[in-house]
C-alpha cells in the first residue's frame, strides 16, 4: 500500500496503468500474451490504488471503495464482452462464479489460515447477518427465479421482470450501504481489531491513487473486450464448457481483493476480512445486475440469468452452510475446510458438468 509523504508507489502500480492505456491505442499490434499480462497487471494495480484510498478513508469506507472497484471491473468486463458478441449467459456465469469463489474459496482460506494460527477467531455476527439477509434474496431472485418464471421461455426474465429485479438489487444495496456506513456503523467494526499499521497516505498520494485507479479500470475493461474473442476461442478449442469464461472473469476481479482479505484474516482481523469478502460479492450482485440489465434492455441483447439445477444446488448448499458458519460470531479451521470442500466441488462440476 502506498504510504504518506516521502513514500512512493511501487513501480508496477504506476507502469501497468500507463502501459495499458498506451496499448489500447495500438491494440491490433499488441501480442495476445502481452495484452493478457497488461490486463492482469492493470487489475492488480486498480485494486492496489483502491487499497491506498481505503487506507486514507478508514476501514469501513475503505472496504466500500474496494468493493466498488471490484464491481466496476466485473460489470465493465461483462458489458464490454456482451457488446463484443452475443453471450447471453456470461453475466450469470460470472456472478455465480464470484459468489462461489468469494463465499467458499476466499472465505474458506480465511477461516482455515486464521483458525490454524489462532485456533478460534471472532467477528460480529450482527454484521454477517446483515450481509446475508441482503445477499441471499438478491442471489436467489437474480440467479434462481428466472428458471421458474413463465412469461418467457428459458432462464430469462421478461423486460418488466428484469427492470423490477434490477431496481430491487440497486435499492437493497443502497439501503445496506446506509446501514453499514451510517445507521449501524459500529456493527461492522470488531472491538479487538486495531487500525491498520503504517503511515496514513497523504492527500496528494490519495489523489494520485484515484487518477491511476481510474486509468487502470478503463484499461482493464477495454483490454478485456479486445481479448474476449481469443478467450472464447481457446475455451472452444479445448472442448471446455463456455461457463468457464465467467469463472475466469470472477477469478481475475476477485483475486487481488481476496489476497487482501486472506492477509487480514492471517493477522487476526477476521471482521475486516469478512467486510472485504462479503462486501465485494454483495456489490457484484447489487451493482452488476442493474448494469447488465440496462445494457440488455437498451441493446436488445438476450440475458440468461437462471442457473441449471446442479448449480442451484451448489448455491443453496453454500448459503445453508454460511448460515451456520456465520451464526455464532466465532469460527475455527473446521468451517474453513468445509467451505473449501464446497469450492472444490464447484470447480469440479464447472469443468465436468
Amino acid at each position: 500500500m502506498a504510504g504518506g509523504a516521502g513514500k512512493t508507489f511501487p513501480w508496477w502500480v504506476v507502469v501497468f496503468p500507463i502501459l495499458g492505456a498506451v496499448a489500447l491505442g495500438a491494440i491490433r499490434w499488441v501480442p495476445l500474451p502481452l495484452a493478457g499480462l497488461l490486463l492482469v497487471g492493470c487489475t492488480f494495480a486498480a485494486v492496489h490504488h483502491a487499497e491506498t484510498l481505503a487506507h486514507r478513508l478508514g476501514d469501513l469506507l475503505g472496504s466500500l471503495v474496494l468493493a466498488l472497484a471490484i464491481s466496476v471491473i466485473e460489470a465493465g468486463l461483462i458489458v464490454s464482452m456482451m457488446l463484443a458478441g452475443e453471450q447471453p449467459a456470461l453475466a450469470r456465469d460470472s456472478i455465480f462464479s464470484a459468489l462461489m469463489i468469494a463465499l467458499n474459496g476466499i472465505l474458506g482460506l480465511c477461516l482455515l489460515l486464521g483458525g490454524r494460527r489462532y485456533f478460534e477467531q471472532s467477528f460480529r455476527a450482527s454484521a454477517a447477518g446483515a450481509f446475508l439477509v441482503v445477499l441471499i434474496p438478491l442471489s436467489l431472485l437474480t440467479l434462481v427465479l428466472p428458471s421458474f418464471t413463465r412469461s418467457t421461455p428459458g432462464p430469462v426474465f421478461s423486460p418488466p421482470q428484469l427492470m423490477f429485479v434490477a431496481a430491487v438489487a440497486f435499492v437493497l444495496y443502497a439501503v445496506f450501504l446506509y446501514m453499514q456506513l451510517v445507521r449501524h456503523r459500529a456493527d461492522f467494526v470488531a472491538d479487538h481489531e486495531v487500525a491498520a499499521e503504517g503511515v496514513r497516505p497523504s492527500g496528494r498520494a490519495a489523489l494520485l491513487a484515484l487518477v491511476l485507479m481510474v486509468v487502470a479500470l478503463f484499461a482493464v475493461v477495454l483490454l478485456a473486450k479486445a481479448l474476449s474473442p481469443a478467450l472464447e476461442g481457446a475455451i472452444d478449442a479445448a472442448g471446455l464448457p463456455r461457463s468457464l469464461a465467467g469463472v475466469a472473469i470472477a477469478l481475475l476481479v476477485l483475486l487481488p481483493e481476496g489476497m487482501t482479505a486472506i492477509r487480514a484474516a492471517a493477522r487476526n482481523r477476521l471482521q475486516t476480512a469478512l467486510n472485504l469478502t462479503l462486501g465485494s460479492v454483495l456489490a457484484c450482485v447489487g451493482l452488476t445486475i442493474p448494469a447488465v440489465a440496462v445494457t440488455a434492455l437498451v441493446t436488445g441483447q438476450p440475458l440468461h440469468l437462471g442457473l441449471d439445477l446442479a448449480m442451484t444446488v451448489m448455491l443453496f448448499t453454500t448459503f445453508m452452510t454460511l448460515a451456520v458458519t456465520l451464526n455464532h460470531g466465532r469460527t475455527t479451521m473446521l468451517e474453513g475446510v468445509v467451505h473449501l470442500g464446497i469450492f472444490a466441488a464447484f470447480l469440479l462440476f464447472s469443468f465436468v458438468p
